[in-house]
């Protein structure tokens, strides 16, 4: 019997797969659970629907991600810590205050946890800091650290 699996089955199929699985197995257990449907005519064409909207989605937002990078790269988001000797700051800038500041002079939300900035930022000056916003799309966007008081 041919069916198309609604979530995965460990060892059957993946989300979205049409397969031929034994009758019994189908009928038993994978329909029973909830786990796939038969695939007939309406189903199989529902499935290449909902691929198609998922295709769509998956490209406008990849479009935003390019149109959001080309707006980051060209921000430079500023912020004053106090600073001892050598320009090493007294604790830390943070991703978290890099997105707060972000939003409050930029208005644009970024969640904290897209930029990858391997430790907080510790010295004045700038520093680049890599902004994942899509699976190839990475903007980096510019801190500048000043002296404050």
């Amino acid at each position: 019997m041919k069916v198309i699996f609604l979530k995965d089955v460990k060892g059957k199929g993946k989300k979205g797969e049409i397969k031929n699985v034994a009758d019994g197995y189908a009928h038993n257990f994978l329909i029973k659970q909830g786990l796939a449907v038969e695939a007939s005519n309406a189903n199989v064409s529902t499935l290449d629907a909902q691929k198609k909207k998922q295709e769509k989605e998956a490209a406008e937002e990849l479009a935003e991600a390019k149109k959001l990078k080309e707006v980051l790269d060209k921000i430079t988001v500023e912020l004053t810590a106090k600073s001892g000797e050598g320009g090493r700051i007294f604790g830390s800038i943070t991703t978290k205050q890099v997105a707060e500041e972000l939003q409050k002079k930029h208005g644009i939300k970024i969640d904290k946890r897209k930029m990858e900035l391997a430790d907080a930022i510790r010295t004045l000056g700038v520093t680049k800091v890599p902004v994942k916003l899509y699976h190839d799309v990475v903007a980096t966007l510019n801190v500048h650290v000043k002296e404050g008081n």
